[in-house]
């Protein structure tokens, strides 16, 4: 029987066909909103929203590009320091301090800037907020005791053991044991010269003069070579051992991804199909493949750490497992489907099995290799960050340091800026080297 297109039959089935389609249309989308809506309840969005704390992520982020100055004043013995980050190494030497804070007869002068200014004294503490007035805190008691302008605005905190204030200007606090003040400053303080270096504070222009023609600071060498060495045993920032760290986090990477390629290779032949006729320890291979990259590195570097202790060389172990078996997928896949009239060009010519895997195979294989192992080395090298930070080694060990001190974010700046200026050097280089290897530019 023949249909035409006025036959009813095929209208009917036409309209159901457009109407399916039309609902599946519309089910997508809802079964997508509906899941965001549960995810959303699930994982309780609106209560994080409700418990997030937008000014410490401020303030946080501000300690991101800026350092902080602690003036602290020991309420028991008076005794009085001005510290770069709080930090013993940042702690200025006797004689020397910042020009916004002044010390005489046992008055302890703090100018914030702005009319902000913090005073210490054998009484207590007092903090000027233009705008606002006087707030005076003495301890009676052992406890703090403040007298302020009412009403007590939220940017001070008041407690029984501990008066807090926060404004654009810095942060005071006065507790039982101690008061201090933190002024907050951008720039990364110290990063070039501490302040025992007699380098410190001097200009660009000082800097160069003394490198060129100032006379020697230390006779046994050059000004220069002292800057260098200054610069290098920096005790604050540590350039040295960030340095030998990012060689470190390098050469886990390097390790790792090679020694992968090193054992998929042969083992490859032996998955391929068109290699290995017998399916037995073909599957076998494969099967070893995938059990070794369907464990994630993280999980070997946990295990490895166990049994072989931490350092960077177990680091590179755990890359060196995991990418054997994403490596040997790959090469495995890629002798599948070479071109078998090259192989057989070469046995015609009556060369044996080595010769026709040398002059066959592997001119085929060797871009593929190339392109996977470089790819991987520019991947592993960010990898190796987080795989040191579990085996203690590299960058990511120090990274780790420094974000549990929740103290040293500059720091955690730092090493995040060189994780990221690294991986786009290990980008360009492997591009580099890709295209001269493969494409021979």
């Amino acid at each position: 029987m023949t249909m035409t297109l006025t036959d009813p039959a095929l209208g009917e089935t036409t309209l159901q066909r457009l109407r399916h389609k039309r609902r599946i249309a519309l089910a997508i989308p809802a079964a997508i909103i509906a899941y965001l809506v549960y995810a959303a309840i699930s994982f309780d969005i609106g209560g994080l929203v409700q418990r997030a704390r937008f000014d410490n992520a401020a303030i946080l982020l501000s300690d991101f590009w800026s350092h902080k100055t602690h003036v602290t004043r020991e309420n028991r013995s008076g005794e009085v320091t001005v510290a770069i980050e709080g930090e013993g190494k940042g702690t200025y030497p006797t004689g020397m301090l910042p020009e916004w804070v002044t010390m005489e007869n046992g008055v302890t002068t703090i100018d914030l800037g702005d009319g902000h200014v913090v005073t210490y004294d054998d009484v207590g503490a007092r903090y000027l907020v233009p705008g606002y007035g006087l707030i005076d805190i003495r301890s009676e008691g052992g406890r703090p005791v403040m007298t302020a302008p009412e009403p007590v605005p939220d940017w001070i905190s008041v407690s029984p053991n501990r008066i807090g204030v926060t404004t654009d200007a810095g942060r005071f606090s006065f507790s039982r044991s101690k008061v201090e003040t933190f002024k907050y400053q951008a720039g990364w303080e110290l990063w070039f010269f501490t302040l025992d270096s007699p380098f410190y504070g001097k200009s660009f222009t000082e800097l160069v003069g003394l490198a060129t023609v100032g006379d020697r600071i230390d006779a046994n060498r050059s000004n220069i070579a002292s800057m260098v060495n200054d610069f290098w045993t920096n005790r604050m920032w540590r350039h040295a051992d960030v340095a030998w760290a990012i060689f470190e986090t390098i050469l886990m990477a390097f390790l790792g991804t090679f020694a992968a390629a090193i054992v998929a290779l042969p083992l490859s032949f032996v998955a391929a199909r068109n290699f290995m006729p017998l399916g037995i320890f073909r599957g076998a291979i494969r099967r070893i493949f995938d059990f070794v990259r369907g464990v994630d590195g993280l999980i070997w570097t946990i295990i490895l750490s166990r049994a072989f202790g931490p350092g960077p060389m177990t680091g590179a172990i755990a890359i060196a497992i995991t990418d054997a078996g994403s490596f040997g997928k790959t090469f495995s896949e890629a002798l599948e489907n070479i071109d078998d009239k090259q192989v057989e060009g070469i046995r015609s010519t009556g060369a044996n099995a080595v010769q026709r895997a040398r002059f066959g195979v592997m001119p085929q294989l060797m871009p593929v290799i190339l392109a996977q192992v470089l790819y991987y080395l520019e991947s592993n090298t960010r990898s190796a960050t987080v795989i040191g930070a579990i085996v203690g080694g590299g960058i990511g060990l120090l990274l780790t340091q420094a974000i549990q001190t929740q103290k040293d974010w500059e720091e955690v700046a730092y090493y995040m800026v060189l994780i990221v200026l690294m991986v786009m050097l290990m980008d360009s280089f492997s591009g580099w080297l890709r295209r001269k290897l493969i494409k021979g530019e």
